[in-house]
């Protein structure tokens, strides 16, 4: 397809990204990993420069864009809210403005997914989305990789989520399996569900995609599932939540008998970590032969430079 449709263009939510653009990066993603793991050095960022800015703790999201960047020669900066005005004594328009005149590319990783939205209109440059308390797209793509690599193409597969529906990886996962045409389950107790909005905003992408878009609590959905799929039970900024949660999500634990569920042996584990295990996940799932958390997070770089590379 023509790369020139990606110059220039943020990562906020893939609700702005077509089926065939998410395709175009997934096949960009593969491409990177292979030359990563081939040994290539090349030097495609030589001259820019990213911003990082962090409200919120990262392990993996700092760690790939620090290093899919700095590898192909670009200066990436950390900026955490001890570093920068990020609204305040400077508004966070004035702040994106400045940060367009010295930057190519913003990361945001935080709260509110207004300050991602904010930061694009006024920097002028891309900025990408590295997590907020509604979307994760990054995460999201680094999945559909993983599950690519042990499944084939995409479309027609079966992943099920089970915990917390509302989170923002639950959230981006509805998205982008609506836009590739992923049959997606959200397994959660009722009081967990997704918002309504979003869901029925996914509907009209499911449908014309022929992607199957469910929310039950029952765990026998997982039947036939490629995929199963968990988060941490408490979000970064809801630790005060957490013995609620525990409540409503013990009994949808990700374990070896939920697995075995599945009918398949060949079904895989994700989990977008940090993991808290003997919670949310067992570590014999976890750390067992049907995970493939760790292909996950090292999908996190491949897919995230192809991003940079492509709108930049």
């Amino acid at each position: 397809m023509d790369q020139s449709k990606f110059k220039g263009r943020s990562l906020l939510t893939w609700l702005d990204y077509t089926e065939e653009e998410i395709r175009y990066l997934l096949d960009l993603s593969g491409q990177i990993k292979t030359e990563a793991h081939s040994g290539e050095i090349k030097r495609r960022f030589t001259g820019k420069t990213l911003a990082l800015l962090f409200e919120k703790r990262s392990t993996r999201t700092r760690c790939a864009f620090e290093t899919a960047f700095g590898e192909e020669g670009g200066h990436p900066v950390f900026l955490s809210t001890q570093d920068i005005q990020l609204g305040v004594k400077e508004s966070l328009e004035d702040t994106a403005r400045v940060l367009g005149r010295m930057f190519s590319a913003i990361q945001f990783r935080g709260f509110k997914q207004a300050t991602a939205e904010t930061l694009a209109r006024y920097s002028g440059v891309p900025v990408y989305n590295g997590l907020t308390d509604d979307f994760h797209p990054t995460q999201a793509l680094a999945d559909i990789q993983t599950l690519e690599e042990n499944f084939g193409p995409s479309r027609g597969k079966k992943l099920c989520f089970v915990g917390d529906g509302r989170n923002n990886v639950a959230r981006s996962l509805m998205v982008i399996c609506s836009k590739l045409g992923i049959h997606f389950t959200v397994i959660t107790p009722p009081a967990l569900n997704p918002d309504a909005a979003l869901t029925a905003g996914c509907a009209p992408l499911a449908a014309a995609t022929g992607a199957q878009i469910r929310v039950t609590a029952d765990l026998g959905e997982v039947a036939g599932a490629d995929a199963l799929y968990t988060d941490v039970w408490a979000s970064m900024g809801e630790e005060g939540k957490k013995e609620e949660r525990a409540r409503l999500l013990a009994p949808y634990q990700v374990n070896q008998a939920l697995m075995d569920r599945t009918g398949r042996g060949d079904s895989i584990f994700l989990h977008c970590l940090p993991a808290v295990k003997g919670e949310e996940v067992t570590p014999e799932v976890i750390d067992g032969p049907q995970s493939r958390a760790w292909d996950e997070a090292e999908n996190r770089k491949h897919t995230i430079k192809a991003i940079m590379l492509a709108t930049l």
